[in-house]
Order: structure tokens, then C-alpha cells, then sequence
């Protein structure tokens, strides 16, 4: 047992002198992730605003500049500016210089002041199909709003109501958890994490053994007496320490540079954390066991990055993808890495919420790593 522990600090401490001698790999190590987190972290957001929106005021009364005052007001529509026909209307978006035109008809200012209905035309460009569902809903709620408003107004001219505000019979009152301002960096930011602490992992780990076959290193490593089990878990130990550093660094970013609080057990989540970098590095080190060159070896560790970011549900809600697909996802540890992320991060979920989520990353894990360790040839072909 001696014998085979001082085998694998011989083989952890070579893979961390390989990893010094190599500064331009330690700052992407740390610099890709830092990037990642950065753009995707302000570059993806739901909350949609600013909705290029055109008017064409055919009205030109009262009740018409009010309508585009209160259009204004809900923060979604920034207006361009005032289109005078429908053909100038059409040219604008068709050309993509507005997203959303508003036509206010001839006789909306007399309609609303006889109490009758009165319609406004919103043409949205359903091109984008999320600014389109935000501009259509902002749209009917403004509606509902202004005809709300005008009915209080009518009643309280007949003296029927005092001059409170008239309420809806059923009031549903909302209450929102754990990001009640919907940011959607609290959402993908712990996300990201998830993400970026498994492109390392298997990417380094995936070229640890083909590197050295392709060098030539790999042949003087077969004629020492070092057990698999020694090789395999001393390559792991380097690289499960720079994924732990990685994990530190991008917590950090998250809190410093989003605001996304810890609301869970710190300890749980590092502790949780390392099993699923453990099981990320496995992958790689399963990869780097199969492939015979290095761009084998990054084509397979792409066969597994594009299915967990697309699958896992970073950014897509599983619950709306096929029955085939929700089950090829559950075969992916970042499925289970992100359910522990989100838990741990924004719903302060304890041990007993995950344990499960844990169980099966173990498992993963241990697979991955007997596989690694048969698939493990000490004889070059």
C-alpha cells in the first residue's frame, strides 16, 4: 500500500510540474472561465426592454397622445419615432428599423371620450419570437390597464363609486421566490457554473494520456512498475485541485460581479461541487483512454459539451423538451450539477433536498472512473 501511495505522488507531482512548465494553459485555465462568465452572464437576459416601436397617430387627438404616453411609460417600448402612412409603417420593419408599430385610428380620441371601445393595432415582428411574446403581453396588460382606468373614471362620474381605484372581482396576488426581481443572472450565472466547471475539467483530463502517447512520454511510464490505479487517480489529483481553485474563483465572480448571494450551506456546495468535478474529470480521463491522437480526443470531449449545454437544462427548461431528450439527459452529471447549483445557490436547499442528486453523481462517478482505470492499456500499439 505504501509502495502504491509513493506511485501516485510520483505521477501527481510530474503532472503538476507538467502544468507549471506551461503558464500559457494556467492563464486560460483561469481566464476562459472569467470570460465565459462575464459574456454570458450580461449577454443573456430575458428581461426584455427597449422594443424599437414605431406610432402612426391617424387620430391626432387627446386620448391618442395619451396612449402613446402610457406606451412609453412601461419602460419595453423605446418609440423611434412618428411614421404618416401605412406604407412608411411596413418599410420600417420590414427593413428591421422598428420591431413593433402601434396604429392609432382615425376617431380614437372620440370613441374613448363617448365611453365606446376603441381599438389600437399593434403590428409586432414575430421574427423573434421573445421580444415578440413580451411585446404582446405588455401590449394587452396596457390595454386592460387603460380600460380598467376609463371604466373607474365612468362610474365615478355617475356617482355609483367613490374615487377609489376600481379592482378586478378576483385579485390573484403573485408572491415570487427566491429572485423576485426575475433577474435572469441569478438563473444562468449558477448555470454557468455548472457549465464551465466541466469544459475545463474534461478538457484538461481528456488530453492527459494522449499527450504523453503522442510525445513518446508514455512508453517510458509503461516499463516502471506503476500500478493503473496509481497512474489514473495521480493524474486526477492535479487536476481536481485546479478544478477546486475554479470553483472558488468563478463563486467569487458570481457574488462580486452579479450580486447572486449564497442563500444554501457554503460547505454543502463545495463539498457537492468537488464530487461533480471529480466525475467531470473521469470523463475526460475516460476520453483520453479511448482516443489515439489529441483531436480525437477534443472531437469526443465536444460529443459530450454540446449535449450538456444544450440538454441539461442551462438553457432550456427540460420540462419542455421531448420524452427522448429529457431521458438522454438524465445520463449527463451536469443535469444533476445544475439541480445542486440552483438549490444550494439561490433556494437554500439542505442535504436531505439533494442527497439524491448527490447519490447519482457518486455512482457516475465510480463508473466512470472502473472504466477508466480497465480501459487503461499499459502496452503502445
Amino acid at each position: 500500500m505504501i509502495r502504491w501511495w509513493h506511485h501516485l505522488v510520483a505521477v501527481a507531482r510530474k503532472e503538476v510540474l507538467t502544468l507549471l512548465r506551461d503558464p500559457l494553459a494556467l492563464v486560460l485555465m483561469f481566464g476562459i472561465p472569467s470570460l465565459q462568465l462575464v459574456i454570458f452572464g450580461y449577454a443573456i437576459n430575458t428581461n426584455i426592454s427597449h422594443i424599437r416601436t414605431a406610432v402612426l397617430d391617424l387620430d391626432h387627438g387627446q386620448a391618442g397622445r395619451q396612449f402613446v404616453q402610457a406606451l412609453e411609460s412601461t419602460g419595453t417600448f423605446d418609440l423611434t419615432g412618428a411614421v404618416h402612412s401605412t406604407e412608411a409603417l411596413e418599410t420600417a420593419m420590414r427593413s428591421g428599423q422598428v420591431q413593433v408599430g402601434v396604429v392609432i385610428p382615425q376617431g380614437f380620441t372620440t370613441e374613448r371620450q363617448a365611453g365606446r371601445p376603441a381599438q389600437v393595432q399593434f403590428l409586432i415582428d414575430g421574427s423573434n419570437a421573445t421580444i415578440a411574446n413580451t411585446a404582446l403581453q405588455t401590449g394587452q396588460a396596457l390595454g386592460l390597464h387603460l380600460s380598467m382606468q376609463a371604466a373607474g373614471e365612468r362610474l365615478l362620474l355617475r356617482g355609483i363609486v367613490t374615487s377609489e381605484p376600481l379592482t378586478p372581482s378576483v385579485e390573484v396576488r403573485p408572491r415570487l421566490l427566491y429572485n423576485p426581481d426575475l433577474k435572469s443572472s441569478h438563473f444562468y450565472v449558477p448555470g454557468l457554473i455548472g457549465v464551465v466547471l466541466q469544459i475545463i475539467p474534461v478538457f484538461l483530463t481528456a488530453f492527459a494520456i494522449v499527450r504523453e502517447r503522442e510525445s513518446g512520454t508514455l512508453e517510458q511510464l509503461l516499463v516502471t512498475p506503476v500500478e493503473k490505479s496509481a497512474v489514473i487517480t495521480g493524474k486526477l489529483i492535479p487536476y481536481l485541485g485546479v478544478g477546486f481553485l475554479e470553483l472558488l474563483f468563478v463563486l467569487t465572480v458570481m457574488q462580486l460581479l452579479f450580486q447572486v448571494p449564497i442563500r444554501g450551506s457554503l460547505l454543502l456546495l463545495v463539498l457537492l461541487s468537488t464530487l461533480f468535478i471529480l466525475t467531470a474529470l473521469a470523463i475526460g480521463l475516460l476520453i483520453s483512454t479511448v482516443a489515439k491522437t489529441q483531436p480525437q480526443a477534443m472531437q469526443l470531449a465536444y460529443l459530450i459539451m454540446l449535449p450538456s449545454i444544450l440538454l441539461s437544462g442551462f438553457m432550456f427548461p427540460r420540462e419542455s423538451m421531448p420524452s427522448i431528450l429529457q431521458g438522454l439527459s438524465l445520463a449527463l452529471p451536469v443535469t444533476y450539477y445544475l439541480e445542486i447549483l440552483r438549490g444550494t445557490i439561490l433556494r437554500g436547499a439542505l442535504w436531505v433536498d439533494l442527497w439524491d442528486e448527490a447519490l447519482v453523481l457518486g455512482l457516475m462517478m465510480l463508473v466512470l472512473t472502473t472504466a477508466s482505470v480497465r480501459n487503461f492499456r499499459k502496452t503502445l500499439e
